[in-house]
Order: C-alpha cells, then sequence, then structure tokens
C-alpha cells in the first residue's frame, strides 16, 4: 500500500511554513514558525478530499483538545480555523521529542520509565472521562514527548463527547480490546483502559501485545488472538509479575473485570512503584465538582475522598503534586505509522460521562515535637527533730529554721552557677521541609540532540537546558555485544570514528557536579 503525497502547505496569516512533520488517512501535519508571539508550533491541516465529510469531525476534535489541554500530559491547542484554500486547520504546541512508538521501535522502555510514562497518561484519560469524553484511540503513536520529557496525549479526533450530535468511532487493531470487534462494536471508560494497558505492554515488550514474532501478524490474525488467547508473557527478567499481572487486568477480556477506572489503574501502578522503591508520579487530575455517592476502587485504603485538585496517595509521600496553573506541553513531530497502526473508522455512537471522585492522601505527618522536658521531683528536705518547746516561742522558732533554710539554697545555688561550667547551647530540632513524592528537582536530559557523518568520523552535539557550574556529560558508544566503555567530557560534543559502520549511536547523560544524573541517557545516532 503506497502512501499517498502530503497536501501543499496553506499559507496562514502570522504563520511561516518550515517542513512537514507527517501525514495521515485525514490530515497533514506541518511545522510553522508563528510570528506573534514567535514560536515554533504544529499545524494539523484538513485533507481537501476530506472537507465535506469530515469538516464536523475535525470542528469536534478541536472542540475537545481546547476543554482538555490545560492538563500537562494533553497536548495543548492554540488556535483553529480555516485557511485561504478551504481547509480547516488546528494551531498546537510543537514537541519535538520523537513519540512513543518511535521511541519503542528503537529499543523497549525501562519499567521505571513505562510506569511513569503509564501514570501520566492514566490522569489524562481520567480527566478526559470526567469531563464526558473518551479518547478511544490510544497508542503509542498518539502519545506525543514534550520538550520537558513529559508524555502528552494527543489526537481526539475520534473521540466521543456526551453532547455528541454526530460522532465517528474507530480502533487501531493491535491495540483494541474484543469488544472493538463485535458488532455492532462496543465502547466505554474501560475500553480506554485496555487500550492504555495495552500502550503500556508495547513499551516494555518492544511490539503490540499480540505480534507474534516470526508469524503472520495480519488484522484478521490478530483479532483473533485478541478475543481468544491470553495475554502473552513479558520475556524480560526486569519486569515484575506485579506490573504483568496489572496489565493483565487491565486488558482483561470482558470489560467488568478491568479496572473500574483510569485512576484505578493509575493507583495500581504506582504500587508496582512502590515495590520497586522507585520514586511514585503524582497524579495530575482536576475536579471541580466530586461527587458525594461515587463507588470505590480497591486501593487498599490509600486514598480517601477529597474534594480537591491532585493526588498523592501513597504512604512515602509527604505532600500532593501541585498542578495549578501547568506548563502546557509543546507538539512532537508524528512519526510514520505503519499500515496495522492505523485507526479504521467505525459507526457513530455518543458515550455518558462516568462517575467518580478525585481522591487525596493526606501527606504524612511532619516531625513529632519533642516531649515536653520532665519536671524535677520535689527535694524533700531532711527532717530536723527540735526539742519541745515552750508554748509561747514555737512559733518563732519554726519560722527562723525555715528563713535559714531558704537563705541556705539561694547561697548554694548561687555558688554552683559561678563554679559549673556554663553548658553549651544545643541546636534547636531542624523542621525538613516536606519531601517531594517525584523525588525532588530532577536531573534534565541533554535536548536538541544530532549526529552527522563527517569524512570518517560521525560529530554528536547536544544542548544543556539548565547548565549548571560543575556539570559534564558521561556518554557511551552503543555497540551489540553492550561493551562500550563509557567515557567523559566537558563540552556538549563528541566526534567518533565510524569505524566502517554506516550508522553510529552514541548515549549521553547528563551529570551533576553533586553526583546526580538525568534518570535516562538520550540516544543519539549519526546519521539520524
Amino acid at each position: 500500500m503506497q502512501r499517498r503525497p502530503p497536501a501543499p502547505p496553506p499559507r496562514l496569516p502570522g504563520f511561516t511554513h518550515l517542513e512537514l512533520l507527517g501525514s495521515g488517512g485525514f490530515a497533514d501535519v506541518y511545522l510553522y514558525e508563528q510570528e506573534l508571539p514567535r514560536r515554533r508550533v504544529a499545524v494539523k491541516v484538513l485533507l481537501p478530499e476530506r472537507i465535506v465529510a469530515s469538516a464536523a469531525q475535525f470542528t469536534a476534535e478541536a472542540n475537545v483538545m481546547a476543554m482538555l489541554s490545560t492538563h500537562p500530559a494533553i497536548v495543548t491547542i492554540y488556535q483553529a480555523g480555516v485557511s485561504t484554500d478551504g481547509r480547516p486547520y488546528l494551531v498546537m504546541e510543537y514537541c519535538p521529542r520523537p513519540n512513543l512508538q518511535v521511541r519503542y521501535r528503537r529499543e523497549p522502555f525501562s519499567p521505571a520509565e513505562a510506569l511513569r510514562v503509564g501514570i501520566q497518561v492514566a490522569a489524562a484519560v481520567e480527566t478526559a472521562h470526567r469531563a464526558g469524553v473518551l479518547h478511544r484511540d490510544i497508542k503509542p503513536a498518539n502519545i506525543l514527548v514534550t520538550e520537558y520529557n513529559r508524555p502528552a496525549l494527543t489526537d481526539f479526533g475520534i473521540a466521543s463527547t456526551s453532547n455528541a450530535d454526530v460522532e465517528a468511532t474507530g480502533m487501531s487493531i493491535p491495540w483494541s480490546p474484543p469488544e472493538a470487534f463485535a458488532s455492532p462494536p462496543q465502547s466505554g471508560p474501560r475500553t480506554d483502559i485496555y487500550q492504555l494497558g495495552a500502550t503500556i505492554y508495547t513499551l516494555l515488550a518492544g511490539r503490540s501485545p499480540y505480534e507474534m514474532p516470526g508469524q503472520r501478524n495480519g488484522s484478521a490474525e490478530l483479532i483473533g488472538r485478541i478475543e481468544r488467547l491470553p495475554l502473552p508473557a513479558i520475556d524480560r527478567p526486569d519486569v515484575p509479575s506485579s506490573l504483568y499481572a496489572v496489565l493483565a487486568r487491565a486488558m482483561a477480556k470482558d470489560p467488568a473485570d478491568r479496572y473500574p477506572s483510569a485512576v484505578a489503574f493509575a493507583r495500581a501502578l504506582q504500587k508496582v512503584q512502590i515495590e520497586l522503591a522507585h520514586a511514585v508520579t503524582p497524579i495530575d487530575i482536576l475536579e471541580e465538582s466530586p461527587l458525594d455517592d461515587a463507588p470505590e476502587d480497591d486501593d487498599d485504603g490509600m486514598t480517601r475522598v477529597r474534594g480537591i485538585t491532585d493526588i498523592a496517595p501513597v504512604e512515602t509521600a509527604t505532600r500532593p503534586s501541585a498542578t495549578t496553573a501547568p506548563v502546557a506541553p509543546p507538539h512532537p513531530t508524528p512519526a510514520p505509522v505503519a499500515d496495522d497502526d492505523a485507526t479504521i473508522v467505525r459507526g457513530p455512537r455518543v458515550v455518558a460521562p462516568i462517575d467518580d471522585h478525585t481522591i487525596l492522601r493526606p501527606p504524612a505527618p511532619g516531625s513529632t515535637p519533642a516531649a515536653p522536658w520532665p519536671a524535677p521531683a520535689p527535694h524533700t528536705p531532711e527532717t530536723v527533730i527540735e526539742p519541745e518547746a515552750r508554748p509561747r516561742r514555737w512559733p518563732w522558732i519554726v519560722a527562723a529554721s525555715i528563713v535559714a533554710l531558704a537563705l541556705v539554697g539561694i547561697a548554694a545555688a548561687t555558688v554552683q552557677s559561678f563554679l559549673s561550667p556554663e553548658p553549651e547551647p544545643t541546636e534547636s530540632s531542624s523542621i525538613t521541609d516536606p519531601q517531594d513524592p517525584t523525588g525532588g528537582e530532577a536531573v534534565p536530559l541533554v535536548v536538541d540532540a544530532q549526529g552527522v557523518i563527517e569524512g570518517e568520523n560521525a560529530v554528536f552535539t547536544w544542548r544543556n537546558p539548565e547548565p549548571e557550574e560543575g556539570d559534564y556529560y558521561q556518554w557511551v558508544r552503543r555497540t551489540l555485544d553492550g561493551t562500550g566503555a563509557p567515557e567523559q567530557t566537558d563540552v556538549p560534543t563528541v566526534t567518533v570514528p565510524t569505524e566502517g559502520q554506516s550508522q553510529v549511536c552514541i548515549d549521553v547523560t547528563l551529570v551533576r557536579e553533586d553526583g546526580t544524573f538525568s534518570n535516562a541517557p538520550v540516544t543519539i545516532c549519526a546519521p539520524e
């Protein structure tokens, strides 16, 4: 199946066309530079032949994304309009990093990164569900990556809203649940949960869940396996059985056996993070009108219902993650999609919003105040037996004795204060600020990475997005046997001999002066 040539980019007032980013069955995506404010943006333009059939769907996508795109894990839309040649377009933030489909096809994700991405996207899905929106096409290609290495869900072209008049449904077969192939097809919030579970599985396995290496993997074969076979095991020793069990429940054949909500799925992933002693990723959810009768999920008492805007549901967390006025992520380059990754359009259906609560684990208590200093035991002076006095003199004798004892005590205390050394002052107990459950200030990944071949050498360059004094870089050449030795450099460039290879790749990690470093290396290849 040959891919169609892209349509010419439209002329948009206030924007300058730079290059084509990608093409799909309904639209092309271009990189433009906006003049005011000056920034690079991604512009999605409907194909001329699709205007009559898909204009309403395109408008619905603009409205859905505008409603949800303030979430930090959903791509932000700036504006929408119609070009001078009559084609509708959307202006979105541009994310230069490769999307998750490009990433997993290069190499599988680590469990730590797959868990982090899964929780963040689950929060975006939960936010959409609470707004009455189903995405219905969650897959690696539809999760972009911002400059700050955060996932950003995009492509709400086949999403449904509770007030939609006309809607088109669809599916991408490798990540679709069994009910998507029923007649008529069915969908609901747990359809999105299945697709998100299948996406996380793909990031870990390096292939879609029911794709069998060395066998036929056409649409018919995939549908048959999805409907009948149990979820294949992930053949990796670093993927714990608990994580596989969470994904297996999210991808259960019967929707009733799956997690009841996306936030319940996110909490299950958080429990795996706790088991692995990873930093716990917060769940960002906006709840404007919490309900009082939402069904409870199986969080084992880790969270409680609150009418709030954020979730930090684990015992190791000491404060909720701040989600007020998040910085919206830019929009990345869409990657070419294989034929079996394409979204297939089906018939219409309207989905009502689900009811659920935002819940919060209260912060761990602060430092326990010191117990009050114990009061000294009262001193009992030795009893002095006086001979019996005559009745008229004993009151004066008793009074004189009391005065004498008081004077002696005062004198002794004064002498002691001069003779005893002054006690050294003790430092007051310092109050430690609550620790961020995400691990504090993370060391960023290097950005603007490029690799080129110059003669017999491969030249790699990159940029430190947040330079600090003492920063340096650790890099290692990637080899088939994994025997490359790590090296260090203080400058953001490395020249490596090609040694006759047509492509050379290195992994680069930013390291701070205190020894902290990026949570994952950045792979740079020459040529890219």
